[in-house]
Formats: structure tokens, C-alpha cells, sequence
């Protein structure tokens, strides 16, 4: 048969087998033999490991020098808010542990607190993970070990018994084992059209307090709207203008922010951020003016860098305030390589994108005047953060269900569930060694934070410990 001539000189397309879904599973079970799940419970100190505070000292490095003291007396106050602020630490160490060799895309940065619920697109109240300042392709391990971790340090927090705090955490992974096998089973578009409903899972509380406290905190989170509740509360009237309100050292204007050229410095960073966002998107932000620019200190492992609000308006009763925030190198890149990236903004968008079920509209990313890297979100776009101080056991059992299925969807929306799902098998081995490394973990945490307390007392750090 004649060759088409208009096809002359084209290459083919190379057409890919299709893995069938029993090898695939087949495929993360053999894995076992490689790493088997028990191994996955140990945690050992490496031989050679490096010294906790120095470590925390590299993490601080280029950050705004006035508020690293602040950082430091954050971490202070317990094991749990320690290990919020450490995860360049614990990167270190995971690199250190066996995995199975499966990647997806990760949080890096997957404690319990960087879970919550937020706004929709369409207006509803979604649950998802909430953070992707660390995030990479990485070990999908490294995420789950995280958060157990985390779970642990809450419970104990919480003084649970140790029993208890340690089969919380094995809920969280054996939940993470069911939802990867549900998600394996499931189309590839159907895994990223599902999404954590909150509605739906409050009027599915069986618990009669426990669903009270929910219902109570959605109507005060719907209340809660930037127009009418945080935009009175953050802002002010000079000259006719609404502009933040100072409150040093955790909202402030700085003295730059008034220089003229600085100004078109942010300008043309702000133009390049809208060129990032979708165009009917940066159609709806044209209708948006300039108003003002603040910095903002927030959480515990960005204090020091370089963040800050924005607000514009459309009319004068009409806002919208964004957060702008630095994006450094993830503390993952020196174990996971290069992740290619011009931008590290861009990184953190990409990674968001890909693991959540449904994103913030404004996201996107940008350049500052010095160099800097940035992305861009709304600010308290309806969100809600668990409260971990206020948890009963039945309550933290609840949530590590929750975060569990929350984790795995994310991780099946760029990496094989079903390779996952063949290595993890029904749950209980895995989820009794990862509740294993869990403890082991918490229990290091434990000493690593009586290192820092060790540091301030002797001089070694200098902490701003908040009334």
C-alpha cells in the first residue's frame, strides 16, 4: 500500500501499552520484596546524623533577621508546634528511611495543621490539604509518615495514653490504604473530580456534640466573609483610602512600601502574577484596583520570610485581599533533586494544582523586586483549621479518618493508586508500621525540642516568646 504523501517525512505516533490494573497491583506487591512494610515502622538515628539546631540555623538563613526570634519562640511552646516548624529537620531524616520507590506528587510538608477547609469556586466548603510551600515529586511514604507523626504529637499534647495517641495514628494510615484501593479501582477523571464535601460529611456525624460543634463552626465560617467580617477588621480609613491596619510586629507597612519606584517595581511583579492566572480570571482581576500593601507575619514555619497582603477594591464596599508569599527551595529538594523550576512560586502552584481536588482562582505566581519568588492566593477565602487543642480522642480519630482519605486522593491524582494499593495491601500491616514509625518519630521530636529549649537557654538561639 502506497504511502500518504501528505504524511511523507512525519514521524508516528508511538502508542504505549496500557499496564493492566491486577499487574499494576502485582507490580506494588512485589515491591515488598525490595522493602518490606515492617520496614517501614523502624526508625533509627543515622550514624552520622547532623546536629538538630544547626540544621534549624540553615532553615533561617535569608529570612527577615527582626522576626526570626519570633520563629524560635514559636516552636517554644510544645513538641507538636516544634515539629510544625522543623520540617527541614525531619527531611533530613526521612531521606534516611526505607521506601518503596512509587512517587507522586507530595505535600512535603504534611502535618495535621496543614489540613482545613476552605471555599470552592462554586461557594462550597471543601476539605483538603491546605499548604504546598515544601511540595515536590517525591516518596509518597514521606507525606503519610508526617502526618501520623503529627497525629501522635497532638494526642500526647492532648494527654492521651500512648496507646491511644499511637492507634490514632493507624487510623489515619489504614484509612490512607482503604482510600488508595477505592482510588485505584476508580477512572482516572473520576479521582479528580472527587472532593471532600464538608456539608455532606457534617450531616454524616453520628457523634450528637461532635456534629454540633461543626454545624456551629460552618454558620461561623460563612459569616465569616472577607467583605463583611475580615475587611472592617484589617482595615482603616487615611485620606479618604482604605489601607491595613498596622498591628507590629505581625502586620505592618513598610517604609519602602511608599518609595514611588518600589511601587513599579510591584506593579510589574503584579503584572507578570496576572499573566500567570487563566484569562477570564485576569479579566475578573482587572476590575480590581490597587489600594495598599502590607507585610504579615503567619504560622510558624513561614515567620522570617518575605510575606505580605494585598488589598483592592472595586468599590468602596467591594474587596479583595490577597496573600503574597515567599517561595523558597523546598527543604526536600537536596533529597529529591532539581525539580526544574525557574520559579519556586511556580512550583508550589503546580504542586497545589495537582493535589488538590479544587483550587483558589487567584493562584498564581511571580518574581519580586529583589529576586525573590513569590505565589499568590486569597486570604481566608472561608477557611477553617482544625483545633487539635480542643479534641477529644473520638474527635482526633475522626479527623486522622478524614485526613487518611484526604491524603491518598491527593496522591492518586498524579501517581498510580493501584501500584500504591498492591504495596500497602488491606491496611493493618501497613498502618501497625507506619503507627510504629509514628511514636518512634514523635519520641525523636521530643528530643530535638529539648535541644531548642537547650539552644535558648544557652545563647545558642535567640527567642521572642508572644504573650
Amino acid at each position: 500500500m502506497p504511502k500518504n504523501k501528505q504524511n511523507k517525512g512525519k514521524q508516528s505516533i508511538a502508542y504505549e501499552d496500557l499496564v493492566p490494573f491486577a499487574e499494576r497491583i502485582a507490580q506494588g506487591k512485589k515491591l515488598r520484596e525490595t522493602t518490606a512494610r515492617k520496614e517501614q515502622g523502624i526508625w533509627k538515628v543515622p550514624a552520622r546524623r547532623r546536629d538538630s539546631i544547626e540544621i534549624l540555623k540553615e532553615s533561617n538563613q535569608d529570612r527577615i533577621p527582626d522576626l526570626v526570634p519570633l520563629r524560635i519562640g514559636r516552636m517554644l511552646k510544645s513538641p507538636f508546634t516544634f515539629f510544625r516548624g522543623s520540617a527541614s529537620l525531619m527531611a533530613s531524616d526521612l531521606s534516611s528511611t526505607p521506601v518503596s520507590s512509587i512517587q507522586t506528587q507530595i505535600c512535603g510538608d504534611c502535618h495535621l495543621l496543614n489540613f482545613g477547609g476552605y471555599a470552592s469556586p462554586e461557594r462550597a466548603l471543601v476539605f483538603d490539604i491546605n499548604d504546598f510551600d515544601e511540595t515536590v515529586r517525591g516518596p509518597w511514604e514521606w507525606d503519610l509518615k508526617r502526618l501520623v507523626t503529627s497525629f501522635i504529637l497532638a494526642g500526647r499534647e492532648r494527654s492521651f495514653k500512648s496507646s491511644v495517641a499511637k492507634e490514632i495514628a493507624k487510623e489515619c494510615a489504614v484509612a490512607y490504604c482503604e482510600a488508595i484501593r477505592e482510588f485505584a479501582q476508580m477512572r482516572v477523571l473520576e479521582v479528580w473530580y472527587t472532593k471532600f464535601d464538608a456539608a455532606k460529611f457534617i450531616e454524616g456525624i453520628k457523634d450528637k456534640e461532635m456534629r454540633s460543634f461543626a454545624v456551629d463552626q460552618y454558620k461561623r465560617l460563612k459569616a465569616n466573609t472577607i467583605a463583611d467580617y475580615y475587611f472592617p477588621k484589617m482595615t482603616t480609613v487615611e485620606n479618604g483610602k482604605h489601607v491595613f491596619k498596622d498591628n507590629p510586629p505581625l502586620v505592618y507597612h513598610n517604609q519602602e512600601y511608599s518609595d514611588k519606584e518600589f511601587l513599579n517595581q510591584i506593579k510589574e511583579s503584579f503584572d507578570h502574577y496576572r499573566s500567570t492566572l487563566n484569562e477570564d480570571r485576569q479579566t475578573l482581576l482587572e476590575r480590581f484596583k490597587f489600594r495598599d500593601l502590607a507585610m504579615k507575619v503567619v504560622g510558624i514555619g513561614s515567620v522570617g520570610t518575605y510575606c505580605s497582603i494585598m488589598l483592592l477594591m472595586a468599590a468602596d464596599d467591594d474587596p479583595l485581599i490577597l496573600q503574597i508569599k515567599e517561595a523558597r527551595k523546598s527543604v526536600l529538594e537536596p533529597f529529591v533533586g532539581d525539580q526544574g523550576y525557574h520559579n519556586q512560586g511556580h512550583r508550589v502552584v503546580r504542586g497545589q494544582r495537582l493535589m488538590q481536588a479544587t483550587s483558589d482562582i487567584f493562584l498564581g505566581w511571580s518574581k519580586g523586586p529583589r529576586g525573590r519568588h513569590f505565589y499568590v492566593r486569597q486570604l481566608r477565602d472561608m477557611k477553617i483549621s482544625p483545633i487539635p487543642e480542643v479534641w477529644s480522642a473520638t474527635r482526633a480519630f475522626e479527623v486522622a479518618r478524614i485526613w487518611g482519605w484526604i491524603l491518598a486522593r491527593a496522591h492518586a491524582r498524579s501517581g498510580d493508586a493501584a501500584l500504591i494499593s498492591g504495596y500497602v495491601g488491606g491496611g493493618e500491616a501497613f498502618g501497625d508500621a507506619i503507627a510504629n514509625f509514628g511514636a518512634a518519630y514523635a519520641d525523636q521530636t521530643e528530643r530535638d525540642y529539648g535541644a531548642l529549649i537547650h539552644a535558648v537557654k544557652t545563647k545558642r538561639l535567640e527567642a521572642i516568646v508572644e504573650r
